[in-house]
């Protein structure tokens, strides 16, 4: 057996990794997304126990680590050590649901990830979904989807510490082939939508790791609520920015100091991009939603301003090649991912020239590969 190759167990549990097409640093705005799951999935091989210990082996990371489900609120393992990072995400599920009252038994398990890690994929939240999927099997329980991707979510807000929106463990939990996710973030309310006929997903890792210093987020955080608080004052209607349309916006928008004026545009404009994509998808029209993707990436490097110059360049050079329709960075941004909508019989050569141009002009080694909108988690009892 390779290093990362999983052991014969009673469970198999896969749940994906996701890409956001479109709708960008909206979230926290109760804005609208458009995230979908790929075919970059964790795995893992589980054994029940008889008793209330989990072990755990990373295998990618030659790692391993045991705790007691008696003792989750220490964070440690049997020795008394802190949990190594990687272990706080499946601890933190199993937190969780033991609050919510599920039923949570002890474990070996084996896991392996083909989600790049720090590339802004949700490697994070698949390992969740994953680890929710199977303790909701062992524990023999039920519940809906969206109950799954929200305590998935608490698990990293409350337990990991990390203040994520819902969408990423929303996208791992609900995935559907061929299709997008449409997500209202405020009322959950989401549907499928069918990915353009004859586009592939390709994703370019400019391996440029995501260093999002908590300032920069919360800065922008900030001036997303200061707008609110100021545009409040002639429509005292609105919640958040999700509220307030671009004609709105722009006859308000002298009001507003610069930086302020410059965020809060980015996401009321983002979340029209998001709506506008829906009706060129549903129509089958690629080249307009590709049309929406290059105009999200210059609202995230200009007015925003979370692009780095490698994310510029992978989006800049795509732009050149053929069968490309679309291309912007995805997720936080400062690293990480471009998302591109290339025409699938144009998608191989797409790829090779893409890292090739990339490593020419950045001197970096970017990955870059082929994706397939795909199916949410999967779990094979033996």
């Amino acid at each position: 057996m390779s290093a990362n190759q999983l052991p014969s167990a009673h469970y198999l549990v896969t749940a994906p990794g996701r890409v956001n097409l479109l709708g960008e640093h909206v979230d926290y705005n109760d804005g609208f997304v458009l995230p979908a799951a790929i075919d970059r999935v964790v795995k893992i091989a589980a054994n029940p126990r008889g008793d209330h210990i989990v072990r755990l082996s990373a295998l990618d990371l030659t790692s391993t680590t045991a705790f007691s489900l008696d003792h989750l609120d220490e964070k440690k393992d049997l020795t008394g050590s802190p949990l190594p990072g990687w272990a706080m995400y499946p601890a933190g599920v199993a937190w969780t649901l033991q609050r919510h009252g599920y039923a949570v038994n002890g474990v070996d398990a084996w896991f392996t990830s083909n989600v790049p890690i720090g590339s802004g994929l949700s490697s994070s939240a698949a390992v969740e979904v994953a680890f929710a999927t199977l303790w909701r099997a062992v524990g023999g329980w039920q519940t809906d989807q969206m109950t799954i991707a929200r305590l998935c979510q608490e698990a990293e807000n409350q337990y990991v510490g990390v203040n994520c929106g819902l969408m990423d463990q929303f996208a791992s939990a609900h995935g559907m082939e061929g299709h997008a996710l449409y997500l209202d973030t405020r009322s959950l309310d989401w549907r499928p939508v069918p990915m353009p006929a004859g586009m592939a997903i390709v994703i370019a890792d400019s391996r440029v790791r995501r260093s999002l210093a908590n300032s920069a987020y919360n800065e922008r955080r900030a001036s997303c609520e200061e707008a609110v608080r100021l545009l409040q004052q002639d429509l005292p209607e609105i919640k958040a920015l999700r509220d307030v349309r671009p004609e709105e916006f722009h006859r308000l928008a002298h009001k507003l100091p610069e930086i302020v004026r410059m965020r809060a545009q980015h996401v009321v404009e983002e979340c029209a991009r998001v709506e506008q994509a829906i009706v060129k998808m549903e129509a089958g029209d690629a080249v307009g939603f590709g049309r929406l993707m290059f105009e999200g990436h210059a609202s995230l490097r200009d007015l925003y301003q979370v692009s780095v110059p490698e994310l510029d360049a992978l989006v800049r050079i795509a732009a050149t090649l053929p069968g490309c329709l679309g291309a912007r960075l995805t997720g936080a941004g400062f690293g990480g991912c471009t998302v591109n909508l290339v025409e699938e019989d144009k998608a191989e050569a797409f790829v090779q020239q893409l890292k090739s141009l990339y490593r020419a002009e950045t001197g970096k080694q970017g990955d870059v590969y082929l994706c397939r909108a795909s199916q949410g988690p999967s779990i094979v009892e033996k």
